[in-house]
């Protein structure tokens, strides 16, 4: 085991499996086999101590073999209508493979919106926290029946990286259809070499990942990329690793170097940080001059209305706004204490003056810096050219 697996896999409690439906399924729909192979690995991790959760694709490939469509799904409702089918067969099999070993598990659907408002975010965290206390597995997957554009994750690479800041995971591994990440797409190039460790997400890795799909899954590497981008800015290691390889969850933690290992962000952002800049989405954004990006970026100072000279979209208090600098470069996301229209009237105007502009003046800031985080470090200000 390298030193820097052996600390990251040393300290590791919680874990996130998120399993892809181009490892689930085989010609004859779900792979039993594939899935009794995994179950088993992770059922020898819980004996050895650790917190296991589940996200899982595979309920719309599943129900499209058992109906025997082989076309791909176009319509919403078709693909609604496959997962309806497909969730209860994939839960049995599930069910069934713990079962063997006296362990039960619990299945968690959920939309977009079941983690954008606050409470319910916090009550499903309190379901998960009490599933894994009574020694269940929660299964969490898209709820694929219900869901529209507005309300879906876009794939389960995402909703495995929102789920990650709800458990307080200590690692996620993602288990995908190929070896990890590669420098090069190896389905392109016979020069393709596989990444084993990457300290750190620069823009060549994010150009270099493509969003190719196989003919079962949503999400390509890009996707897998972006999550990784995500968890890692929460301090949470991520690996991707080939699902399909017989043992790799326990060759994973007998230190085989194996996968495409992220390290975690040295300064991570705390749960509530993380909920805003990555499971809120976006009502708007208010552009800031240079003197609010310094204040913003490099001394974690709050958004006030001197430091704004423009607003775009028409939002509410209380709403998700991206900041961005005058390149359009996103710097941070927050949540407002002022409407649009609002801060239309006081932009560019000391916090002072707020009152006799508004008639009242609720708030000297327009973002408070405990309700925003920052998405684009100093680092990166200062290396990306002009």
């Amino acid at each position: 085991m390298t030193t820097i697996r052996k600390d990251i896999l040393g300290n590791v409690k919680t874990i996130l499996v998120k399993i892809g439906s181009a490892v689930l399924t085989g010609e004859n729909g779900l792979d039993l086999n594939i899935i009794e192979q995994l179950v088993d690995d992770m059922v020898h991790l819980k004996k050895r101590g650790y917190r296991m959760v589940i996200v899982t694709s595979g309920a719309v490939a599943s129900g499209k073999h058992r109906m025997g469509i082989t076309n791909t799904l176009k319509t919403m409702p078709q693909k609604q209508a496959a997962a309806a089918i497909g969730q209860s067969r994939l839960m049995r099999v599930y069910s069934n493979a713990f079962g063997k070993h006296g362990i039960n598990v619990g299945q968690i659907l959920l939309t977009l919106s079941d983690l954008t408002e606050r409470k319910r975010f916090l009550n499903i965290k309190n379901t998960l926290s009490t599933l894994m206390e009574w020694g269940a597995i929660p299964i969490i997957n898209e709820n694929d029946t219900v869901s529209v554009e507005e309300i879906k994750f876009g794939d389960n690479d995402q909703l495995a990286a929102m789920t990650a800041n709800i458990i307080e995971a200590d690692l996620v591994i993602n288990l995908t259809n190929i070896e990890g990440l590669y420098d090069k797409n190896p389905a392109r190039s016979s020069k393709a070499k596989l990444i084993h460790l990457v300290e750190a997400i620069s823009e060549d890795i994010e150009c270099e990942a493509t969003s190719e799909v196989s003919d079962v899954g949503t999400g390509g590497m890009k996707s897998k990329v972006n999550a990784a981008k995500q968890v890692t800015a929460f301090g949470i290691p991520y690996i991707i690793a080939p699902g399909k390889e017989k043992g790799i969850l326990r060759d994973l933690f007998a230190g085989k170097e194996k996968g495409t290992l992220f390290l975690p962000m040295e300064h991570a952002l705390n749960s509530r940080k993380y909920w805003i800049a990555y499971t809120l989405r976006s009502r708007g954004k208010i552009i800031v001059d240079d003197g609010a990006k310094t204040a913003i970026l490099e001394e974690g100072r709050s958004l006030l209305p001197s430091g704004i000279f423009d607003v775009e979209g028409d939002f509410c208090i209380g709403d998700p706004v991206v900041c961005i600098d005058e390149q359009g470069t996103a710097l941070a996301k927050g949540l407002v204490n002022y409407n649009a229209a609002d801060i239309r009237k006081i932009m560019g105007l000391k916090s002072s003056k707020i009152e006799q502009v508004l008639g009242h003046k609720d708030y000297d800031e327009v973002i408070h810096r405990d309700n925003m985080a920052v998405t684009f470090t100093v680092k990166e200000a200062k290396t990306k050219p002009a």
